[in-house]
């Protein structure tokens, strides 16, 4: 919970008052190796901070098959943004690719919050713009470039998930089959 906080002061002021009201608005959950914290087809109404573990956004192609779109990590939100702000239902997934903890915000809670912190909906601006900044420069840079430098890439940018991310998930980022990915491994090592 400290992380959650320690992350909001970042983009704003809080007050002790205001913080106890987002500790009181707040759920704490634990997903498992596989759970998923929302699913494709399914309205998202929940956002998430991810205090420990590793979680995967994903989708099908139109051939069936499962593509990572990206990964996050501890101190970062997890929420398929264009369905919670457009009320749709999603087209990705969001699972947890090792245990993770959740702190989770409601869609009910969430709009309390900003009704009753002044500056809520400032600090959940600048959040909501740092995260897809971060977005397009996870994926835009990776684009143009081989799968041997996408992975060098992503190691270097990323080491501290290089070894938590099981390798098919990590080659389906990349773009590349898992056997792909492993001689590349070899190759660098």
């Amino acid at each position: 919970m400290d992380n959650l906080i320690n992350y909001l002061l970042q983009f704003g002021q809080l007050n002790a008052q205001q913080i106890e009201l987002i500790r009181n608005s707040i759920q704490e959950i634990e997903l498992k190796t596989g759970n998923y914290f929302s699913e494709a087809g399914k309205t998202a109404n929940q956002v998430a901070f991810v205090e420990k573990g590793v979680l995967r956004v994903c989708y099908y192609n139109k051939e069936g098959e499962e593509i990572t779109r990206y990964f996050i990590d501890e101190n970062n939100f997890a929420v398929d943004l264009n369905s919670y702000s457009l009320k749709v239902p999603s087209s990705e997934y969001i699972q947890a690719i090792i245990p993770s903890n959740l702190i989770v915000f409601n869609r009910s809670e969430l709009e309390n919050l900003s009704n009753t912190i002044i500056d809520w909906d400032k600090i959940i601006v600048q959040i909501t713009n740092k995260a897809l900044m971060e977005k397009v420069n996870r994926i835009s840079p990776m684009l143009a470039e081989n799968a041997k430098t996408r992975y060098i890439e992503f190691h270097k940018r990323f080491p501290n998930l290089v070894n938590r991310i099981p390798l098919n998930y990590l080659a389906s980022y990349i773009g590349i089959t898992k056997n792909s990915l492993s001689r590349i491994r070899r190759e660098i090592t």
